[in-house]
Order: C-alpha cells, then sequence, then structure tokens
C-alpha cells in the first residue's frame, strides 16, 4: 500500500507541476522586431537620411524587416529609423506612407549589406485588418496584415 500511496502521490504532484508551466492568455508576447515605427509628421516631413540602396522589404506577421546597403568601414555604428507621416489615406484598404532613415557617419568606401526590422504595431488601424504601405524609394507597395 505505501508504494501505491508514493506512486499516486507523485503522479498528482507532477500533473499540477505542468498544469503551472502552461502558457496563459495574457502572458507578455516578446516582440522581435529591432526596432519600433516612430509615427510622426514633422519628423517625416524634414527627414533626411544617408544614401543607401534597398536590397528587399517584406513583412513577417508584425516586423517589416528590410535589407539595404550603404557604404561605411563596417556598419556597427549605423543606426536606422523607419516614420510614419501619421496620415492614413481613407481608401479600402486604407494606406500609410513612410520613410526610412539611414543615419551614417562611417568615411570609407566600401560596401556593407545589414537587415533591421521595426515593429509595425505603432501604425496599425483601428477596425482595419489590412493596410498597403508605401515606403519612400522603394518601387513595390506592401500589404500589412493584423
Amino acid at each position: 500500500m505505501n508504494k501505491f500511496f508514493s506512486r499516486v502521490l507523485f503522479s498528482i504532484v507532477a500533473l499540477v507541476s505542468l498544469t503551472n508551466t502552461q502558457c496563459e492568455e495574457n502572458d507578455d508576447i516578446v516582440n522581435d522586431c529591432d526596432k519600433w515605427v516612430i509615427v510622426d509628421g514633422d519628423y517625416y516631413n524634414n527627414l533626411e537620411s544617408a544614401n543607401f540602396s534597398f536590397i528587399s522589404i517584406g513583412i513577417d506577421e508584425d516586423c517589416l524587416s528590410i535589407d539595404m546597403s550603404s557604404s561605411g568601414c563596417d556598419g556597427n555604428s549605423w543606426d536606422y529609423k523607419l516614420v510614419d507621416s501619421g496620415a492614413v489615406a481613407e481608401s479600402f484598404p486604407e494606406q500609410r506612407y513612410l520613410k526610412f532613415e539611414l543615419i551614417n557617419n562611417e568615411i570609407c568606401q566600401a560596401v556593407f549589406t545589414k537587415n533591421v526590422t521595426f515593429n509595425l504595431e505603432p501604425i496599425r488601424i483601428e477596425g482595419s485588418n489590412e493596410i498597403i504601405l508605401h515606403i519612400e524609394g522603394y518601387e513595390e507597395t506592401l500589404t500589412y496584415s493584423n
């Protein structure tokens, strides 16, 4: 009987431990994007970027991924911003306008390629689950579905 009681007790403790490790609905979701989109009309209108070239842009869930290249010494000191104009074109689906800013103070002739990601949550539109994104200097439009 003692062996049976020990096994039952062990089983109960194991089950309780497993239920405590289950995720709850309100657990914080980790965001893997590098940076957040900035929504600022004045910044957008006055933005001046270092020279760069887009290689590709894509969207994965709430992250906009930009592959770009520019000249520099190693690219480690570069900083990036993605700025939304704050304006929403009232079409179906709605449209937003963005500019990418590269801050590059490196004075070298080598060319480096970098990837940076931006969280798109700040540009969501209440009641809309699809937004067309226009990024200045990038010929294609992108569709952000949330």
